[in-house]
C-alpha cells in the first residue's frame, strides 16, 4: 500500500511561539514545574525548593506561568492570606516535551561540551 502520508510540514517559530517558550522554558520556570509536579506549593515552599532564585523572580516567574495557563493560585484562606500554586492540566501536558528535551541534552552534553571548549579555546586564540 503507498504512503499517503504527507512530510512534516516546517514549523514556524513566530513571534508568539517564541515569546511562549522564553516564558516556559526558562531556567526558574523549568525549576518551577517541576516542584508542581509531584505536588502543589505555598510560595514560601518554592522558595525553599529553590535556594538560588529571588523572591522577585519567583514572583515573575509564577505570574507568567499562570498567564500562560500553566499554572493556578488557589486561595487557601483569607486569614492569614495563603495562596497555593498548583499546575494546570494544560501544564501538565508540558511533561513530555521537557523530558524529551532533558533526555537529548543528557545524550548529546559530551558533544556539546566539547564543542564549547573547542569555541572557547579558538576564541582565545582569536582576541588580540
Amino acid at each position: 500500500m503507498p504512503d499517503t502520508t504527507s512530510p512534516a510540514e516546517p514549523l514556524e517559530i513566530s513571534p508568539p511561539h517564541r515569546e511562549l517558550l522564553d516564558q516556559v522554558l526558562d531556567k526558574w520556570s523549568l525549576s518551577v514545574l517541576n516542584e508542581l509536579c509531584d505536588r502543589p506549593c505555598r510560595f514560601s515552599e518554592l522558595r525553599r525548593a529553590i535556594p538560588s532564585v529571588s523572591q522577585k523572580s519567583l514572583t515573575a516567574t509564577l505570574r507568567r506561568l499562570e498567564r500562560n495557563g500553566i499554572i493556578e493560585r488557589k486561595l487557601l484562606s483569607s486569614r492569614p492570606v495563603a495562596i497555593e500554586y498548583r499546575i494546570t492540566r494544560l501544564g501538565k501536558t508540558l511533561r513530555h516535551p521537557v523530558d524529551v528535551l532533558l533526555e537529548w541534552a543528557a545524550a548529546h552534553m559530551p558533544a556539546i561540551e566539547q564543542a564549547r571548549e573547542t569555541f572557547d579555546v579558538q576564541d582565545l586564540a582569536e582576541d588580540p
